[in-house]
């Protein structure tokens, strides 16, 4: 490579290394999570159609992305032990460019929300609060095995199912719409641990206390899937009791299904954590489709 090729690649982003940044692989989460709070709201989707591509493209390119430049500039020190070849640290996107990136986007996500509504714009408010305040000094909630990935589990679950619904229904989404989302935030808490997996060096040095820092593998693995679980147990009681029959049956047999995963990352869960992200991850996202549809016949949102 040419001297001025460097400096070229030094001063200047690569196009590809910022759309990297944002990674869009972490899009699908929230996304779904919007669309599931669409579907339970039980609103017709036809006459509102541009505020619900809007929400998705918030929900995902947008704060999700946002999320994840935010979360890349703050942790730039511990990629370079864990993850080098990143964008920030690998040098694609030089200087202070990772941070302009994130407080441009973050003023993008109220712009974009304004349109959703005093509810769906609440929502982003807060959801682009707490992803400074997971990565950014001096909150960094990050630090913490149990408030981090807390925080996480709601913001790319509870909070996006809650501001679908609400934009769907103009208004408040009623008790049923928000105790679902919230479980499903309360099981996310367990596929955000297992994400830890992968930082495991990084943060023991820069003092992230993550659960498997803290706890070692296996207990942190057995905890995330005892949170899981417990989440989906709870949702199935509550689909039983509201004469959603049916519905709690299938919720309960992703669940089962879950629990074969289980087994196999136990036996290995640094090895084995990437593999159950793939599988038992999907198994819990459509439960959560799933329970939406459920709501959606309960009529819940007024």
């Amino acid at each position: 490579m040419s001297v001025s090729e460097n400096l070229h690649i030094r001063t200047v982003p690569q196009p590809r290394a910022m759309l990297e940044l944002i990674k869009p692989i972490t899009w699908f989460p929230p996304v779904w999570a919007y669309l599931c709070g669409v579907v339970s709201s039980g609103g017709e989707i036809v006459p509102v159609w541009p505020l619900v591509l809007l929400g998705m493209v918030l929900a995902g390119p947008v704060v999700c992305g946002m999320s994840q430049a935010a979360n890349d500039w703050c942790d730039r020190h511990v990629d370079a032990i864990n993850e080098p070849n990143r964008p920030i640290p690998s040098g694609r996107i030089p200087g202070r460019w990772g941070l302009w990136i994130a407080l441009g986007m973050s003023g993008l996500s109220l712009l974009l929300a304004w349109p959703l509504g005093p509810w769906g714009f609440g929502a982003t408010v807060f959801g682009v609060l707490a992803a400074w305040a997971y990565s950014a000094e001096p909150i960094r909630m990050k630090r913490s095995g149990w408030w981090g990935p807390g925080l996480v589990g709601l913001c790319y679950e509870g909070l996006p199912w809650f501001t679908g619904a609400a934009v769907m229904s103009a208004g408040a989404p009623t008790a049923q719409v928000v105790m679902i989302a919230a479980l499903y935030a309360f099981g996310a808490h367990g596929i955000m641990t297992l994400n830890d997996f992968k930082a495991l060096e990084g943060d023991r040095q820069y003092g992230v206390r993550s659960l498997p820092v803290t706890l070692g593998p296996d207990v942190a693995a057995r905890i995330a899937c005892i949170v899981m679980v417990m989440a989906q147990v709870l949702v199935v009681s509550l689909l039983l009791i509201w004469g959603r029959p049916y519905h709690g049956l299938a919720v309960a047999v992703f669940t089962l299904a879950q629990l074969a995963a289980m087994r196999v990352l136990i036996r290995d869960p640094k090895a084995k954590a990437p593999w159950y992200n793939g599988t038992g991850v999907l198994l819990y996202v459509s439960g959560m489709m799933v329970s939406a549809f459920a709501l959606r016949g309960l009529g819940a949102v007024g």
